[in-house]
C-alpha cells in the first residue's frame, strides 16, 4: 500500500496527538512534574519544584494560595518598620506547627515565602533526612532569629541583609524525638560514630535546602555561619540560587 503524502501527514498528526493525550495524563498522576499544576505541600520532590517554589518568592498571593492549600496559616500581619527595613509581607511562621514541629524560640515572624520554603523543606528534606540518618524524627527546629534591621556582616555600609525584612531565617539546631539534640556548631564536622551520623543528617539538610530556598549558607562558606544554616527568599534577577 502506498501512502500519499497527505496520508502521512495526517498519520503523524494522530500519533502526535496520542503522544500529547498519555503526555498529559502521565502528568496528572505525577503533578510534582507538571508544570501547570500548582504546588502543594505533599507533592514528591520533581522536575518542576524548584521552579514552583521559586514562583512563591515573588508572588504573595500565588505563595498564601500554596498556604492556604497546604492546611497552613496565610493570616497576613500588619505592615511595619520604614526605609531598607520596612517589612510588608509579615506572618507568624505557621509551617512547622502543621508539621508537629515546633519552632524554638516559638513566635517567630517572616515572609508568606520563607513559610512556604520551611514548610517543604521539613516535609521533604528534614524528617527523611532524619530517619535515614538518625533513626528519630526532628520535633524541634532551634533557630537564632528571622528579622533583624541590619547590612550584611552588620556593618555600617554593604548591601542590607534579608534579614532587615524578615526573608531570612537561620537555623541552629535540632531536636529529635528520642531527645537527641543536633548543633550544626557541634556536629556539622562530626567524623565518626554518632558525630558522623549527625554530621551527614546536617549535610543532607543543607542539600535539600538548596531546592526551597534562593540563599543556603552553611559553615562550609565561612566562619560567621559556624553556628546556622542561613536560609533566605532573596529575589535575583534570573532566578539564581546560592547554595554553599
Amino acid at each position: 500500500m502506498v501512502f500519499s503524502a497527505f496520508d502521512r501527514l495526517g498519520l503523524t498528526l494522530l500519533i502526535l496527538a496520542c503522544l500529547f493525550v498519555s503526555a498529559r495524563a502521565w502528568l496528572r498522576d505525577h503533578p510534582q512534574h507538571d508544570p501547570w499544576t500548582p504546588l502543594a505541600l505533599d507533592d514528591p520532590p520533581g522536575w518542576t519544584t524548584s521552579r514552583k517554589l521559586a514562583d512563591l518568592r515573588a508572588n504573595a498571593a500565588e505563595c498564601r494560595a500554596f498556604l492556604d492549600r497546604s492546611g497552613i496559616s496565610a493570616t497576613a500581619l500588619t505592615p511595619t518598620g520604614a526605609g531598607a527595613c520596612r517589612r510588608e509581607d509579615r506572618k507568624v511562621l505557621a509551617s512547622p506547627a502543621r508539621l508537629d514541629v515546633s519552632l524554638r524560640p516559638e513566635g517567630a515572624q517572616g515572609t508568606c515565602g520563607i513559610d512556604a520554603a520551611l514548610g517543604w523543606w521539613l516535609r521533604h528534606g528534614v524528617q527523611p533526612a532524619a530517619q535515614a540518618a538518625l533513626g528519630s524524627p526532628v520535633i524541634a527546629v532551634e533557630h537564632l532569629g528571622t528579622a533583624n534591621c541590619r547590612r550584611i556582616g552588620g556593618g555600617d555600609d554593604g548591601n542590607w541583609s534579608e534579614h532587615a525584612t524578615g526573608n531570612a531565617i537561620d537555623i541552629a539546631g535540632f531536636v529529635l524525638e528520642d531527645g537527641r539534640r543536633i548543633s550544626v556548631r557541634r556536629d556539622w564536622a562530626g567524623e565518626s560514630g554518632e558525630a558522623q551520623d549527625a554530621s551527614a543528617f546536617l549535610h543532607m539538610v543543607r542539600d535539600s535546602a538548596c531546592t526551597a530556598f534562593a540563599t543556603v549558607l552553611s559553615p562550609d562558606y565561612n566562619a560567621a555561619h559556624a553556628d546556622h544554616l542561613h536560609l533566605d527568599q532573596a529575589r535575583r534577577t534570573g532566578g539564581w540560587t546560592a547554595c554553599r
